[in-house]
């Protein structure tokens, strides 16, 4: 205890020491010495894994959070708590709704323990948030608690809740890691009871009857098929004309939306929410047709609204380092991931790219090697996207409308999982995998699946493309017998050759 004590008085310099000097400090704009090598601005999957890298580089490194837990919005209100409800959601519908009794598991009277699964969900938010703390201490990575707030281009000042600063740490390298944050609907405020956004949607005392979703992209689809699993009728409204968000191939997210549909789910296309107000103890949400301004007013008893997330880089005092942010708020940054001043950085949610936690990872770890003199690259075309519903989407790579906007030649290869031996053992066979090939090098261009699974067998996919594999060369790999991930195989087989085995 004494040695971390002592090793944070030589880091950080408390405020009672440089009250007197602070604002001369600031209007100065510099440090007075290096006390450290990097401070990272924000502790989630970005931040803490740039943090733990930084330090495995041999640099002394801070990590600041302004949450009382670490892990960002992904481990505390994202990625996290909503697969765990996924989950368990979906046992839930496979005992209440007949399919465990089809399998000869009779389970009688199927009740629903919500606060019970929500604990479940804490459990597991707990468990890893406080698995990045014993991290950080085993990676000496040292954690300051407040936000984080650049005040010179070689400073950072900890602010606590009263806005006060409460330490400054004198540093060569920042990296901002600050996430993104719910976009607000205009016009429509959110309570996090009734009306509520991710956030207040996994947090739900109760099933709601009726839920309206604003939105159907991946979080949207993802959480309103829990609560729909649940026992909620759940009707979500989508202005563009298609499910599953940007970057989905078309005609996965036409099937995407057949199968949700048959789970209950209903939608809304090419539909705008133009208003929304509590009225009785209920919601009432004014639609309006894109295409025909056809007005429709639909109840619910929970909204939730899904339209996105937006980057958290207000406050952070960037403009007044000469930071400018672009038209929707991100760090433009170098290849290096280095902003206008080479020593501050940003990654993950707060610069251009898919906000995606293994996106930001991978920009951690990139940047944090550079900064020591390690070669950075990141190929963009090879992260992947996953759908965490039942079955689970994912793809990663072209669409057919990429390569056709592009006027690239390709070859489709597709294999169903109801052709798959192990899907069919478990009785899991809805979905495909759909592989794109070019016409005259066979080289993997994109790849596309539903199914079960498709979160995990996507990854072999992106380590094909990482090293710029053929499809041959994937249809030639031995596959374990019987497993889903020979559906990949059978598809990328029908890409190169024409025609898969188990298929007609």
């Amino acid at each position: 205890m004494q040695s971390s004590l002592k090793q944070v008085t030589r880091l950080v310099i408390k405020q009672n020491v440089l009250s007197p000097f602070l604002g001369s400090v600031q209007i100065r704009g510099y440090a007075t010495h290096d006390d450290v090598d990097l401070v990272v601005i924000g502790s989630g999957p970005g931040g803490y894994v740039g943090a733990i890298k930084a330090s495995q580089l041999g640099m002394k490194t801070v990590c600041i959070e302004k949450n009382a837990t670490l892990g960002g919005t992904c481990l505390n209100v994202g990625c996290i708590p909503s697969k765990a409800l996924l989950n368990n959601s979906h046992y839930f519908h496979m005992a209440k709704g007949g399919d465990l009794d089809n399998r000869g598991i009779e389970c009688g009277e199927v009740k629903l323990n919500l606060e019970k699964m929500m604990g479940e969900k804490s459990k597991a938010v707990g468990a890893l948030t406080g698995g990045i703390k014993m991290l950080f201490k085993g990676n000496k990575v040292t954690h300051l608690e407040g936000h984080g707030k650049i005040t010179g281009p070689n400073q950072v000042s900890v602010l606590g809740p009263d806005g006060e600063v409460t330490e400054v740490v004198n540093t060569k390298n920042i990296m901002i890691a600050t996430g993104s944050e719910v976009t607000p609907f205009p016009g429509i405020e959110v309570d996090e009871e009734t009306i509520v956004s991710s956030t207040g949607a996994l947090s739900l005392k109760e099933v709601p009857e009726k839920m309206i979703v604003i939105g159907a992209g991946v979080i949207g689809v993802e959480l309103g098929s829990v609560w729909s699993r649940l026992g909620s009728q759940v009707t979500a409204v989508e202005f563009m004309g298609h499910v599953g968000g940007m970057g989905i191939d078309m005609e996965m997210s036409k099937q995407f939306q057949r199968i949700m549909t048959k789970q209950g789910i209903k939608f809304k296309l090419n539909t705008k929410v133009t208003a929304a107000k509590k009225e009785g103890g209920k919601i009432i949400v004014s639609v309006e047709s894109v295409k025909d301004g056809k007005v429709e007013n639909m109840e619910a008893d929970v909204l939730l609204v899904c339209v996105g997330r937006r980057p958290y880089t207000q406050g952070l005092g960037l403009e007044e380092l000469g930071i400018e942010m672009d038209n929707r708020g991100r760090v433009p940054v170098n290849s290096r991931f280095q902003s206008v001043l080479p020593n501050v950085y940003a990654i993950g949610d707060c610069i251009a790219g898919p906000m995606l936690a293994h996106k930001a990872e991978d920009e951690g770890i990139i940047a944090a090697e550079g900064m020591v003199g390690g070669p950075v690259h990141i190929d963009y075309n090879c992260v992947p996207s996953v759908v965490y519903t039942h079955p689970e989407v994912a793809w990663v790579g072209k669409s057919e409308e990429d390569l056709k906007s592009e006027g690239v030649e390709y070859v489709v290869g597709k294999f169903p999982f109801a052709a798959n031996s192990r899907a069919k053992c478990n009785n899991d066979t809805d979905g495909l995998v759909k592989i794109l090939g070019d016409k005259k090098t066979d080289r993997l261009l994109g790849a596309h699946i539903i199914g079960p699974g498709a979160g995990e067998i996507i990854n072999e996919a992106v380590l094909a493309m990482e090293y710029g594999a053929s499809c041959e060369d994937i249809a030639r790999v031995c596959h374990a017998h019987p497993t889903c991930s020979e559906a990949f195989r059978e598809a990328n087989l029908a890409a190169w050759s024409g025609k898969a085995i188990n298929n007609m």
